[in-house]
C-alpha cells in the first residue's frame, strides 16, 4: 500500500472514530436526561447534527447504542480505585468522588438507569447488575485485604459484606442528593464517611484517621475534600 492510500484509509476511519465518539456523548446525555425510552435515535442524531441512518449504521439499533454508552459509562466513571488495596482502596473513593464532580452527566446516566433497570426487560439491566456485583465484591475483597495487612482487626464475612452495601447506599444516596442539588457537598459528604467507617473498622481515634485521609489525599495530589473535617495538608 503506497502512502497515499494508507492516507485515504486512516483518514475515513479516523473520521469514523471521532462521529463514534461525538454519537456515544450525545447519547449519553439524552439517556440520563431523559431515560432509554424517552430519549430517541432521531433526538440523539439531531444533538451531533447527522442522521438517524447514520446511528443505526453505527450501531446497528438503539440498543446498540445504549451498549455503547454504558462501555463509555464504564471507562470514565471508575478510573480511580483499582490500582488501590485494603483501607486505601475505600479512601480511593473520595478522589473518585472529586473526579465525578466535572462528569455530571454521567452521574445522571448511572443513576436513570438504575432506577431503569428495575424492569426486568430493560436493556441496561445486566449491566447494571454486573457493576453493582463488581463494585459490592471490591469492597468486600479489600476489607479481608486489609484484615491480611493488619490494617484492622478481623470482622465477620457478614459485616464485612453489611458495610460494604452501606457504604455503596451512601455514595449512590449522596450523589442524588447532589444530582437534586448541586449545593450538596458530594467529595466532603463521601470523605466523612470513608473516614467514619475507617475510624470504625480500626479502632483508630477519628481525628488520627482524618489526618492520615488528609495526607493520602496529599499524595496523590487530590485536593482536601471542601467542606470535610480532613486535617489540611500542606503541600
Amino acid at each position: 500500500m503506497t502512502d497515499l492510500e494508507a492516507a485515504m484509509v486512516r483518514g475515513p476511519y479516523k473520521n469514523g472514530v471521532e462521529r463514534r465518539k461525538k454519537i456515544v456523548a450525545a447519547a449519553a446525555e439524552l439517556f440520563g436526561q431523559y431515560g432509554y425510552h424517552g430519549a430517541s435515535l432521531q433526538a440523539i442524531a439531531d444533538l451531533v447534527g447527522t442522521t438517524k441512518a447514520t446511528l443505526v449504521s453505527y450501531f446497528g439499533s438503539k440498543e446498540g447504542l445504549l451498549i455503547a454508552v454504558l462501555d463509555y459509562w464504564r471507562r470514565e466513571s471508575s478510573p480511580e480505585t483499582a490500582v488501590y488495596h485494603g483501607l486505601d482502596f475505600f479512601r480511593s473513593h473520595i478522589a473518585l468522588m472529586h473526579y465525578h464532580l466535572t462528569r455530571r452527566g454521567l452521574i445522571e446516566l448511572f443513576l436513570t438507569m438504575s432506577v431503569e433497570s428495575s424492569r426486568e426487560d430493560h436493556p441496561a439491566r445486566p449491566s447494571i447488575l454486573e457493576r453493582q456485583e463488581t463494585t459490592f465484591r471490591g469492597m468486600v475483597t479489600n476489607l479481608r485485604h486489609a484484615v491480611a495487612a493488619g490494617e484492622i482487626p478481623p470482622m465477620p464475612e457478614e459485616q464485612m459484606e453489611r458495610d460494604a452495601r452501606l457504604l455503596i447506599a451512601v455514595m449512590d444516596g449522596i450523589e442524588l442528593q447532589w444530582i437534586l442539588d448541586p449545593r450538596v457537598d458530594l467529595e466532603g459528604l463521601v470523605c466523612a464517611h470513608v473516614d467514619d467507617a475507617i475510624s470504625r473498622w480500626s479502632g483508630t481515634p477519628i481525628d488520627e484517621v482524618r489526618t492520615e485521609t488528609a495526607e493520602w489525599l496529599a499524595r496523590h495530589r487530590i485536593p482536601p475534600a471542601t467542606g470535610s473535617t480532613s486535617a489540611t495538608v500542606t503541600r
